[in-house]
């Protein structure tokens, strides 16, 4: 029985969209090969985000690092080939070839990440807002799209004479119009 105080967490780069897949195979090969002792857990660290799709708020959980998935082992020659040899992992993150573990406080910060999720936007798609900041101050307009993970929202604005063009504008930079 391996000692548990040997593990680390290890991030795993995975092809764009394969996390889920890497999750389900690492999981059976672990048990097909009897290595629960030594590969612990296989996450896919998810938040929940709050998106607005036709004009209706949604809470939907998205992947907190596409393309990576954490492992929960410990490093030795056949955890490594194991991870390593999963049909679609690309390698491990760390210098080189050499996988290194994260530290207790990243884990923590994850931790904390993972459970607390993203705070509710309060803009929806045709709130009007007026910008308040930046080189379109001033400037009024209903929000066209909206970017919660980007933090961001599109107005049209009337330029170059009298055309609609859409320029995106950080929530800082806006408020709803009252």
């Amino acid at each position: 029985m391996a000692d548990m105080d040997q593990a680390g967490w290890y991030v795993v780069h995975t092809y764009s969209g394969y996390e889920n897949k890497v999750k389900l195979d690492l999981e059976k090969t672990i048990k097909n090969r009897g290595l629960q002792d030594y590969i612990f857990d296989v996450a896919v660290p998810l938040q929940d985000v709050v998106e607005i799709r036709n004009g209706q708020r949604k809470s939907v959980q998205r992947k907190m690092f596409p393309g990576y998935v954490l492992v929960h082992m410990i490093k030795t020659d056949d955890t490594w080939y194991v991870v390593r040899n999963t049909r679609g992992v690309t390698g491990f993150v760390g210098p080189g070839s050499e996988p290194i573990s994260l530290t207790e406080e990243e884990i923590a910060k994850l931790g904390v990440q993972a459970g607390e999720g993203v705070e509710e936007i309060g803009f929806a798609v045709g709130d009007m807002i007026t910008v308040i900041k930046g080189p379109w101050e001033g400037t009024m307009g209903p929000i066209r799209e909206l970017n919660p993970s980007k933090q961001t929202l599109t107005i049209n604005v009337d330029m170059f004479g009298g055309r609609e063009t859409p320029v995106e504008l950080s929530f800082e930079e806006v408020r709803l119009a009252r």
